[in-house]
């Protein structure tokens, strides 16, 4: 089989289409054929070294659709041909993989593939914001970071469902038809700082309930100023940056949350209970991610360096 690998940290240059052994699917792991990976921005904090819990050499990636194609000794549950996908597996850039059964949930059938990778990392994480971090209903008015990005669109969704208002933030002017065809009731345009202003006259002067802020040290401190009185900060966005702050530094009584991929899919129990209601609002029309763009899997530099560019929409995906 063929893999994206990296032997150094670097640009997207040092990705390589590799030739590797077909894995062998271990006691309670199942061999998946790639359908379809996920682009992620951890990915490319994969690839310049600033992930943690990552080591080289590596093969990026931590999400994807694929069919089984053998199951290792104690596998149940589970069959040759069964369509899955999963939340988080290091190494997904692979045409192969062999994936603990555990981490392995079934896509229904009304979900095509492209789809159903498009909602693992950035739908899971999106439905943990806005259900634990600061649960959405009817009245709540909340600040989302990237909004014409993949986990801004999908947020965006997920809070109209809800019941709540949008205030969508995005780095282009062109970017602010993407955010309101998601549902953002209002985009402001703003590339780091500056927009709490906005906020607070957009809110009548009381400030958002919730900020949902995947921009780094970039957006920080103007998401604090940009919320009410003992509002919530999720900040979700370490590679982008991170801040430094004392306690004292904090305005309004606000409360701050650093939300973490382990943290939104602790168990096999969230894990179901996530996709279930994720997969569901997609096969109901009510959630539908936006395909910013396909690339061949041995292509992934060039989803990189698009990624990082900031010219994206939606989510980027990979195809073997």
């Amino acid at each position: 089989m063929h893999a994206m690998r990296i032997s150094e940290y670097g640009g997207p240059e040092v990705m390589s289409w590799t030739e590797l052994p077909d894995p062998v699917p271990g006691p309670g792991e199942v061999l998946v054929r790639l359908g379809v990976a996920g682009v992620n921005y951890m990915d490319v904090g994969v690839r310049t070294g600033r992930a943690p819990g990552w080591s080289l050499p590596a093969i990026p990636g931590v999400e994807g659709v694929g069919y089984v194609t053998a199951l290792g000794d104690g596998v149940q549950g589970l069959a040759i041909g069964d369509r899955v996908a999963w939340y988080y597996h290091q190494g997904s850039y692979a045409q192969h993989l062999a994936v603990p059964a555990e981490s392995l949930v079934r896509v229904p059938a009304d979900v095509p593939d492209e789809t159903a990778a498009a909602v693992m990392m950035q739908g899971l994480t999106a439905n943990h914001l806005t259900t634990e971090t600061y649960p959405i209903e009817p009245g709540v008015t909340a600040v989302v970071h990237a909004a014409a990005g993949g986990v801004g669109l999908v947020l965006t969704q997920l809070i109209k469902v809800r019941g709540g208002t949008v205030i969508g933030v995005v780095s282009r002017e062109e970017k602010v038809p993407v955010a309101k065809e998601a549902g953002a009731d209002h985009v402001i345009v703003s590339s780091g700082g500056g927009f709490e202003d906005r906020v607070r006259e957009l809110t009548g002067g009381e400030g958002a309930h919730v900020v949902y802020d995947g921009g780094g040290a970039a957006t920080f401190r103007s998401s604090l100023s940009a919320l009410r009185r003992h509002g919530v900060h999720a900040f979700y966005g370490p590679l982008m940056g991170v801040p430094t702050l004392t306690p004292a530094e904090l305005p309004n009584s606000v409360l701050l949350s650093h939300p973490l991929v382990r943290d939104h899919v602790p168990d096999r129990a969230a894990l179901l209970a996530r996709t279930a209601e994720v997969f569901d609002l997609v096969g109901k029309g009510r959630l539908r991610p936006v395909i910013g763009a396909r690339h061949p899997l041995a292509e992934a530099a060039r989803a990189h360096a698009d990624l990082e560019s900031r010219r994206t929409v939606g989510k980027l995906l990979l195809l073997p």
